[in-house]
């Protein structure tokens, strides 16, 4: 059973994947004819929503490889509450969540900055320009997804690998 949650998590990885590639070839090939600001976007976006996707499903994976048949966890405290023993998967991707910089915590960042509105600029003139100031949030860069999808499909494949075995 947990098996055919691996293949949905992996499904929409490789979707993912598939959208970063045609993402990249879109930006890095300047011989292509430019592609709108828009189109870019939504490939950004669309690899961002399915690498969200595929999160909450390794939630209910996870689930399912430990008995857990009709639950539906949408979020690691959820997930964390089905069990009234420590699961190592649990405790791994809470210390995941707690660490700057892993996958994890880098969807919570990109989750964040996509279910907020965008940040209303200040046009800039001669008169109210005091400093150049870079704006923060999460990498959004294709190197950055791709990074993030990579560390994805190993810890999903070892979940795999592991329950697989019995």
């Amino acid at each position: 059973m947990a098996s055919q949650w691996y293949s949905l998590v992996s499904q929409k990885l490789f979707l993912a994947s598939t959208l970063l590639n045609k993402l990249e070839s879109a930006t890095g090939d300047e011989t292509a004819p430019r592609h709108p600001a828009a189109d870019k976007e939504a490939l950004s976006q669309g690899a961002t929503e399915l690498l969200l996707r595929a999160r909450r499903l390794l939630l209910i994976m996870i689930a399912r490889c430990h008995q857990r048949k009709k639950e539906t966890p949408e979020s690691l405290a959820e997930l964390e509450a089905l069990f009234p023993y420590e699961v190592h998967e649990v405790a791994l991707l809470k210390e995941l969540s707690e660490t700057a910089g892993s996958w994890w915590h880098h969807l919570d960042q990109l989750e964040s900055a996509l279910s907020q509105p965008p940040v209303t600029r200040k046009n800039v003139t001669t008169e109210n320009i005091i400093a150049i100031s870079v704006e923060q949030g999460p990498d959004r860069s294709v190197e950055g997804l791709k990074q993030t999808l990579t560390a994805m499909t190993r810890f999903a494949r070892s979940i795999e690998d592991q329950h697989g075995e019995w």
